[in-house]
């Protein structure tokens, strides 16, 4: 087999190789049936097991009360940037959103669309951008920041910032309003009170699976006061209904999410996983703070992410030697984004400890020789 890198990119991102391998023994006869579960029919018993054996792992390793559906959903979290007021924004209604990115950004822009065509409003209920042209962002909001209208019909936060390497440490309370969160980039990474939450949504290609697919958890409840004046292919409800058969799901990227599910639980659950992700960010973290004329992150220490680490070198020139040598050393995806330049290491759960340590014993070297 080609020898496989050390894979850090901010997604689609690395698997665990056992849930690779599972695939590729299963991929041309998938459970005796004489084809791949990329040929099955999504009516039928062998797909819809798969199906059904995904949705209970997300519940246990999760801990989702009998409260909450969970639901697959396609379009990425973009889509879900304007479906989300799309059902949960009455006419004439307001939401709370919080920014402290670019997501939360975008988020809002798309619901500000949704709004002016119905009547309602958006308020930004905090936002910790600096600058303009681009915008930038080092921490997330306080809690004695926020903003916030009683009567919302819901609050919006991304708990994760991939592009800035922002994270919420603890989550926000927004006092008593439905609260929904894109936790694309940092679902099972860590334990969660899913009881707090009235609709999780999540892309699937950070830490749970292939890019195509789209991970919900939705209050019964509060899906079933979404909107019935929309299609019905974007309304959550048709898709609890239906048990996220409505339409033909993407069989192989759930099929791959299964695989995933049962990797973290294999490997002892959200709790040994988020001791996993912990150690590997203090490990990258300390590399940088003991370089500090070397390493810059530009991020508040307590908004630091666990999942996307970033840091700025002295000059573009040696960003750019960085990231050139760590490819030759079997390390990838380690340039930052295009929209802020400099580095930007993920840890999402399939990144093993020993990539970091490689990693960090090439940074250190990598300052001694051109500092």
């Amino acid at each position: 087999m080609t020898t496989r890198v050390m894979n850090f990119n901010a997604g689609p991102s690395a698997l665990p190789l056992p849930a690779l391998e599972r695939a590729q023994r299963e991929l041309l006869d998938f459970s005796g049936t004489g084809m791949s579960v990329m040929e099955q029919s999504h009516r039928g018993k062998d797909y819809e097991a798969v199906h059904d054996e995904a949705i209970a792992l997300l519940r246990e390793l999760l801990v989702v009360p009998a409260s909450h559906e969970v639901i697959f959903l396609q379009g990425g979290a973009t889509q879900q940037f304007a479906q989300v007021p799309m059902n949960f924004l009455p006419r004439g209604a307001l939401a709370d959103y919080v920014v402290n990115g670019v997501w939360g950004e975008k988020a809002l822009a798309e619901a500000g669309v949704v709004a002016r065509d119905i009547g309602a409003s958006v308020q930004v209920a905090a936002n910790t951008g600096v600058g303009e042209h681009p915008v930038s962002y080092v921490r997330a909001p306080s809690q004695e920041e926020l903003v916030l209208d009683s009567g919302a019909t819901y609050a919006h936060f991304t708990s994760n910032e991939t592009i800035h390497g922002i994270q919420f440490a603890e989550f926000p309370d927004f006092g008593g309003v439905p609260v929904v969160c894109d936790m694309s980039s940092d679902i099972l990474s860590r334990r969660i009170d899913v009881n707090r939450f009235d609709f999780i949504y999540a892309g699937a290609q950070k830490n749970i699976g292939p890019s195509g697919v789209v991970v919900g958890i939705v209050r019964k409840d509060f899906v079933a006061r979404g909107r019935k004046d929309i299609p019905k292919i974007f309304q959550y409800r048709a898709f609890v209904e239906a048990n996220s058969l409505l339409n033909t799901p993407s069989t192989f990227g759930i099929y791959l999410v299964r695989n995933v599910l049962a990797w973290i639980k294999e490997l002892g659950g959200v709790e040994v996983i988020e001791a996993r992700n912990r150690e590997k960010a203090r490990l990258l973290y300390a590399a940088i703070d003991a370089n500090p004329t070397f390493y810059r992150c530009p991020v508040e220490p307590k908004s630091r992410s666990l999942m996307n680490v970033v840091f700025r070198l002295p000059t573009e020139v040696l960003e750019d030697k960085l990231v050139r040598e760590a490819k030759a050393k079997g390390m990838v995806g380690i340039k930052g984004h295009r929209s802020v330049g400099g580095i930007r290491v993920s840890l999402y759960n399939a990144v093993e400890p020993a990539w970091v340590r490689a990693l960090t014993s090439f940074m250190e070297e990598f300052a001694r020789t051109n500092a």
